[in-house]
């Protein structure tokens, strides 16, 4: 592969993987164009949308486009890229090892363990319930409904794979887990409940990030995200 080839294809992997792990427009076409410029590519185009990646440089007449799959939540790996990013801006690495170690975060850097999820998912969901006026009462019963509806997403995105139907999906077994709570009195209020346990479906990083896109001028990719 030679040098060229290997500075669009580290460029294109990296803008790759920090969109579909919630990164900002901005800042991927920043992180793009920085590897670029530090690899002395000063000429370097980028434009990005949550859907693909379009590289280019001004000397030659050649764009590359990488297509952005599926989208997710996952900060580390986009610490991870924008860390090895900044190694090469200061020579620590070589422009090879950048590329293998992007290529590494992309096939090795892990999620949260579900566990660790349903946990937290039940945590912000009893917490928040009492912070927007609940009562103790009804903290274990949406402790446990916040896990279900999380579970009941989880599951529902890995193998129906419909846009949003995870989240009705959830949201209806959240309901009707909270009436039958009240019915058999193991909590008092299914508002509180209901409030309560959809609070980890709220995509609250993916409505930041379009906050953010708006205010940095990608008013396309904004909306998108926000919608």
């Amino acid at each position: 592969m030679d040098s060229n080839h290997l500075l669009t294809s580290t460029c294109l992997l990296a803008g790759k993987i920090m969109m579909e792990s919630g990164s900002e427009v901005y800042r991927v076409e920043d992180t793009m164009n920085r590897i670029a410029k530090s690899a002395g590519r000063e000429d370097s185009v980028s434009y990005v949308t949550v859907t693909g990646i379009f590289l280019s440089f001004r000397q030659t007449q050649h764009t590359q486009i990488e297509n952005v799959g599926e989208r997710s939540i996952n900060l580390e790996k986009i610490v991870a890229v924008n860390q090895l990013s900044r190694d090469f801006a200061f020579h620590k690495i070589d422009l090879p090892q950048l590329y293998a170690g992007i290529r590494k975060i992309e096939q090795e850097v892990p999620a949260f363990s579900k566990p660790l999820q349903l946990l937290s998912a039940g945590v912000v969901s009893c917490t928040l319930m009492y912070s927007f006026g609940g009562t103790w009462e009804d903290f274990l019963a949406t402790f446990l409904i916040g896990i279900i509806g999380y579970f009941l997403k989880d599951f529902a995105h890995d193998y129906l794979k419909v846009l949003f139907l995870d989240c009705f999906i959830a949201a209806l077994g959240i309901g009707i887990a909270a009436v039958l709570a009240v019915h058999f009195g193991f909590a008092y209020s299914v508002d509180n409940l209901i409030i309560g346990s959809v609070m980890p479906l709220v995509p609250g990083v993916a409505i930041t990030t379009s906050f953010r896109d708006i205010l940095a001028g990608h008013l396309i990719s904004g909306l998108v995200r926000g919608t």
